[in-house]
């Protein structure tokens, strides 16, 4: 369905928007004589020059630092111009006083890093972070400090939240990293979406944000200080958005201060017992092109490399993959066509700065979901627009100054000469590419497994016992995500029951996480929380015999909690036991006295290091075995491509590779549709050697370890599905003497294939033109299939690089009166490195 809608001139020129007059009030000239970065209510002005900021979340502790270089030269290249990052209290100071800024943790070379390559940087301090990052990044040790409540007017959180942001800015200043110092960072942020707890604290959360912003405007950076979901950020303080679509949602409140988007969630993070999230190119594109249109300036993608939460790093059952769906995947590799849309937005956007950042705003709404806004300066020639269609389903045709305009469905159009569309954000003209998933021969390569069951303990080696069960958090600070509980109990003949279809049942309340339970040193079964509800009740039938019993119980977190008010007191573990069924009634054992064993016996002697392996008793692998440590040895794969794990034959455990912790799985909990929401495990080769690489594998309720899968991970499978309705590329146009002007002579669209570095085309597994159907990796032809389209291609693509491609049905002999033609060119390509030419 199509509408048509007429746009008046007078209409548009009358609704002009106050922050455009006022800027242009306050600043007579583009170049000001400030250093460093400064705002008003318009934009950031950094070095002396209003900027547009495209920035993209980039979290050095998810990433190795040798794969830093990559994911910001990628980053740059996707047209962003900063890079944001929060910084991990818990991981800088783990014990208080004792701080760590080296390896992983070196944030000070992470932002050298992208200054080198030409970006900014927004530094993230909180310290509290959320993040899906254990504890919110706050380190456990807080807990234990007396009088401590998180977050709130409290002096004791106070003076250690103010000595670390401290420590932080010290550490960046000898290195002269603000912009103040001629260094990237341009902006800092203190705390971190308050809003959500503010109601709990009231009056005294109130008096702590005042106190935290006057604490971050008197440090020494010389930048200005944002406040993300903070609708009353004190002072000079700046709020900013979070959110999928601030550009509709975000009200600003400080006409003096700039509109600044500090996370647009490209995806959505996953925790396990989660179906897939997604979020397409399309809609990321056209929150980002609609937030710009309505007077935004900085816009910053979360994640745009999400990276791994190695090992214990996760907020509570969040999955070790994090924010897959971004830009750069886990890997660091394209995720096409997400990246490669949002770069050609940002050209787009930057064809329209000088409008944008000096041009004065009107407004026209043309129906329920048309939108018609202008950014013009009519004594320079400028002129800007953006033509909106809001609606999901319905295409429609806009008139905008004599010109009809067609509009798809939840859509923007780019127009940085008030004439041309440069980008359409439902139009994609970047390429698209499929992962894939390659099993290394190295997989069966001495594929010989070795196994130390750890023991199963009793209470009477308990190395400390009390009345009732005592809390996890509060015993494990923080150091394992495992504590064994252990009772004994002692029950005569007559107690057991007599019939045969009744057996005594273990009932447990437990507060969370999870719980694998043994009886007489037998496992029995696993009970667990979700996200949601982290406590839940587990009830199992059991053999039980006449005289003395043990009861084993290995309780373990799945992170600590991230978000939330008072989370100094939350808990799990187990909290209440009985045994139902017996001839006697119900026993409750809760107050028969409890043994407590924090961490694991192959924990404390380290037999995942190569130090430690000697430590424990080895012996051939059998499957299906709960509580147990699995060992092998393997070579590095081949070839430059990441390198993975595919647990999938395993239940709940951990993973080392050489020492490393690799992080948590959890294959055997399935999401509502029947799969488990991670089975693919990142194993950086920052992490390998070329030889004799020690993978342990600590399973905690049985699996298969010999069918474990070590793979190298490739996106070699590029696609193009481009219509001839679509603009042309928007690398067409180009800004010169403050108009815009083509590069070169053909305004068609056209597809183009590029292969990763050193590699070529060759194989095209599909191509058509007409009306194809499906997604990269799946695509079938239509009703109005072209088979010249095969041929061209091969002759215009194979063994090439990368190569350009018509879209026009004349090119391929396509039929255009075809009934439901969508003029499209779909088309599949194989790559291969350049020496190998063989498929494979």
């Amino acid at each position: 369905m199509r509408v048509l809608v007429h746009h008046k001139v007078a209409c548009l020129v009358a609704a002009l928007l106050s922050i455009g007059s006022l800027v242009s009030r306050v600043v007579a000239t583009e170049e000001l004589a400030t250093s460093g970065c400064t705002y008003d209510g318009r934009s950031l002005i950094i070095n002396g020059k209003r900027e547009l900021v495209f920035s993209g979340s980039i979290h050095y502790t998810r990433s190795q630092p040798d794969m830093w270089p990559d994911l910001l030269k990628k980053s740059r290249e996707g047209g962003l111009n900063a890079i944001s990052t929060y910084v991990f209290w818990n991981a800088h100071e783990p014990e208080s006083g004792k701080f760590e800024f080296t390896g992983q943790y070196d944030l000070a070379k992470f932002v050298k890093l992208a200054k080198d390559n030409g970006m900014f940087v927004i530094l993230r301090i909180g310290p509290f972070i959320q993040a899906e990052w254990n504890h919110g990044g706050l380190p456990y040790w807080l807990r234990e400090v007396p009088g401590m409540t998180f977050r709130t007017n409290n002096e004791p959180f106070k003076h250690h939240m103010e000595k670390f942001v401290k420590k932080v800015v010290d550490e960046l200043n000898k290195y002269k990293l603000f912009a103040s110092q001629g260094g990237p960072i341009i902006l800092t942020q203190i705390e971190n979406e308050y809003n959500n707890i503010a109601e709990t604290f009231k009056e005294e959360g109130t008096k702590y944000i005042q106190w935290a912003a006057s604490m971050a405007l008197n440090l020494s950076t010389g930048v200005p200080v944002i406040m993300c979901k903070q609708k009353e950020a004190p002072g000079s303080v700046i709020p900013t958005c979070n959110g999928r679509n601030c550009g509709d949602t975000f009200v600003p409140t400080h006409p003096s201060k700039p509109i600044l988007w500090t996370e647009n969630w490209t995806a959505q993070y996953r925790v396990f017992g989660d179906p897939p999230s997604q979020r397409s190119a399309e809609d990321l594109a056209f929150s980002v092109a609609r937030f710009f249109s309505r007077g935004g300036t900085l816009i910053n993608y979360y994640m745009y490399h999400g990276g791994t939460n190695y090992g214990r790093t996760g907020a509570a059952f969040v999955t070790t993959r994090y924010y897959d769906e971004a830009p750069l995947d886990e890997y660091g590799l394209y995720k096409e066509p997400k990246w490669g849309h949002l770069r050609d937005l940002h050209h787009a956007l930057r064809l329209c700065r000088k409008g944008l950042l000096w041009g004065t705003t009107s407004v026209q709404n043309i129906g329920k979901d048309f939108e018609i806004r202008v950014y013009e300066k009519p004594d320079e020639n400028l002129c800007v627009a953006f033509l909106a269609n809001s609606n999901p389903k319905i295409e429609g045709t806009v008139n905008f100054r004599g010109t009809n305009y067609f509009m798809p469905r939840h859509s923007v159009s780019i127009l940085p000469d008030c004439k041309t569309v440069v980008y359409n954000t439902q139009r994609v003209n970047a390429q698209h590419n499929a992962r894939t998933f390659i099993v290394a021969k190295q997989t069966q390569q001495n594929n010989e497994w070795m196994m130390n069951q750890e023991p199963v303990p009793r209470y009477r080696e308990a190395s400390m016992k009390t009345q009732e069960p005592l809390e996890l958090f509060n015993m494990t600070k923080d150091k394992s995500d495992y504590m064994w509980y252990t009772t004994s109990f002692k029950i005569e003949d007559d107690d057991l029951p007599i019939r045969h279809d009744i057996r005594p049942v273990l009932q447990i309340s437990n507060l969370g996480h999870v719980m694998h339970a043994f009886v007489n040193g037998q496992y029995i079964g696993t009970g667990h929380g979700t996200k949601i509800e982290k406590s839940f009740v587990f009830q199992h039938p059991m053999e039980l015999k006449s005289g003395l019993n043990h009861i084993s119980l290995l309780n373990m977190m799945v992170g600590l909690p991230d978000s939330g008010a008072y989370m100094e007191r939350r808990m799990a573990g187990v909290h209440t036991v009985a045994i139902q069924g017996l001839n006697t009634g119900t026993l409750d054992l809760t107050t028969n006295g409890w043994g407590h064993e924090v961490g694991l016996a192959g924990e404390y002697l380290k037999i995942y290091e190569e130090q430690g392996i000697s430590k424990a008793r080895w012996l051939p692998a059998t499957k299906d075995m709960p509580v147990t440590w699995y060992r092998r040895y393997f070579d590095e794969p081949e070839g430059t491509d990441p390198v993975a794990l595919d647990m999938s034959s395993m239940g709940k455990g951990f993973i080392y590779v050489n020492g490393k912790a690799l992080g948590r799985y959890w294959v055997s909990y399935l999401s509502p549709l029947g799969k488990p929401s991670q089975s693919v495990y990142h194993m950086p080769r920052s992490f390998l050697k070329p030889k004799n690489n020690c993978l342990v594998v600590f399973e905690e309720h049985g699996g298969n370890p010999k069918d474990i899968l070590i793979m190298t991970v490739k996106r070699d499978n590029i696609c193009t599905f481009v219509s001839e309705l679509n603009p042309a590329h928007s690398k067409t146009w180009s800004r010169q003497d403050g108009q815009i002007k083509t590069v070169g002579d053909d305004l068609k669209p056209a597809a183009k294939l590029t292969c990763p570095d050193k590699k070529i085309i060759n194989k095209i597994v599909f191509a058509s033109f007409g009306n194809p159907l499906g997604m990269c990796g799946n695509f079938t032809a239509g009703t109005c299939h072209t088979p010249q389209a095969i041929p061209l291609v091969e002759k215009l693509c194979m063994g090439k690089q990368s190569c350009t491609l018509p879209v026009t049905g004349k090119d391929y002999g396509a039929d255009v009166n075809c009934p439901g033609t969508t003029s499209t060119l779909a088309i599949q390509a194989k790559c291969v490195k350049s020496k190998d030419k063989g498929n494979k």
